[in-house]
């Protein structure tokens, strides 16, 4: 049974089948209402609660404070440390959390990690992939325009939302562009949880949970296999790079078993946050007749209007990442130490709190990047960088390509289950210019 728009907060249960549909109409009651919502005997361990935060203020504390609120994942990792069994020995066990143990395990290896190993490649050091990028959203713009052309309706997702992050992957890993489809099918794997997983927690069926471990089966011999060829003939790329680097936290080079855990973080987050923001940037667009003209007229205005299609519409609406170490008090409400933290960044994005006029897409909101699509602090998303550079450049090759972006007939705007804001289909007509 799915559930229906939520009109009083009985009604509002985030995590039941159906609820996507209504998110933001659930925001509004729990800001109203409940900003702290308890959701009783769903924490982490027996006995304990889960508390969904639905403030700025809250969350934005929540997240810069690792010592007070641990993150969930870090539990998991001392627990396996304790235990002195190897990660691969626990049964399905993910190569990224595997990789977590000896590459990231404290607040100062995971700022380690995140300088040596990804920021060259996914943080500020990603616009040495500008040209690549580029090259990738022409070509898929090149297919948009001839069906353009045609006088048929482009699916917006298919044809360039969801492709674009999957090409713009392999290569910085520098993986075969032939090889995407075993890629997407691994991506979708990985994320099987957060689409169709129950509660909060986002558990699986022990049938689900087989599949998704039968589903990625092949990807650390995929992974062990490219990895072997770089070390042979490496390339310019982040598989190579992490071949021949010597990781300076801890004094050595990464395993291969490292390697594909690092590997693994990238697929998982590189392929859907991306396609799901410029899926919902267009949507916006679609909605406020005359915005595409002013980001034609002034690509000045693009930045911020990512950063607001961000804000309004968060890829990942929410997660249960982290632990209330000590006893604490969100707006008025006591949460025992223990407690498990639903942050929810996409209700907080529209707190009126914090944003002025916070449902309006403002092309001149100041201090627009201020948003927690990405969280923020030491656990902030290592790929918002490329991200972004990904958004820059398609809005504005897009702009030059066509000179209009309206809905087709035939969209029926549903979204995926889970806690990504990934909607199926975007049926869109568009106006090519005349220079193209």
């Amino acid at each position: 049974m799915q559930a229906e728009k939520p009109h009083t907060l009985a009604d509002v249960d985030l995590f039941a089948p159906g609820a996507q549909e209504h998110w933001y109409d659930a925001y509004a009651i729990l800001h109203q209402e409940c900003p702290v919502q308890r959701l009783p005997g769903e924490g982490l361990s027996p006995g304990t609660d889960a508390f969904v935060l639905t403030k700025y203020e809250d969350i934005s504390r929540v997240v810069k404070d690792w010592d007070r609120f641990p993150p969930t994942l870090s539990l998991l990792v001392a627990q396996i440390q304790q235990s002195g069994e190897m990660p691969t020995h626990i049964p399905d066990i993910d190569a990224m959390v595997a990789s977590i143990v000896s590459l990231r395990p404290t607040p100062e290896l995971w700022r380690a990690h995140r300088k040596e190993l990804t920021d060259p490649w996914v943080g500020p050091g990603c616009t040495r992939h500008a040209a690549m990028i580029t090259g990738h959203i022409d070509d898929l713009i090149a297919g948009m325009l001839a069906k353009a052309r045609a006088g048929e309706a482009v699916d917006f997702v298919a044809d360039f939302a969801r492709p674009l992050p999957q090409r713009v992957m392999a290569d910085v890993l520098g993986f075969p562009q032939e090889d995407i489809p075993r890629l997407e099918q691994w991506g979708n794997a990985q994320v099987m949880s957060y689409v169709h997983g129950r509660t909060h927690k986002n558990i699986l069926t022990p049938e689900q949970s087989a599949e998704k471990f039968r589903l990625l089966g092949g990807m650390k011999e995929y992974v062990a296999e490219q990895t072997a060829k770089k070390r042979a003939n490496p390339q310019d790329d982040m598989v190579s790079f992490l071949t021949r680097h010597e990781y300076q936290a801890l004094g050595r080079k990464l395993t291969d078993d490292e390697i594909n855990g690092v590997v693994y973080a990238m697929v998982i987050g590189g392929l859907e946050t991306t396609q799901y923001a410029i899926a919902e940037q267009a949507q916006l667009l679609c909605e406020r007749p005359g915005m595409f003209g002013r980001l034609r007229e002034d690509r000045s205005l693009i930045r911020t209007f990512i950063e607001e299609g961000m804000r309004l519409r968060s890829p990942t609406q929410g997660l249960s990442t982290r632990i209330c170490a000590q006893d604490e008090v969100f707006q008025g409400v006591e949460v025992p130490a223990g407690s498990m933290l639903h942050l929810r960044w996409a209700a907080a994005n529209i707190d009126a709190d914090e944003f002025e006029d916070p449902l309006d897409l403002k092309l001149t909101r100041k201090a627009a990047t201020r948003h927690l699509a990405f969280s923020q602090g030491p656990r902030s998303c290592p790929g918002s960088n490329i991200s972004r550079l990904e958004q820059m450049i398609a809005w504005d090759r897009l702009c030059d390509a066509f000179a209009d972006m309206t809905y087709a007939p035939g969209n029926d705007f549903r979204h995926q289950g889970g806690i990504m804001l990934g909607i199926h289909r975007l049926l869109v007509n568009l106006t090519p210019t005349e220079t193209r």
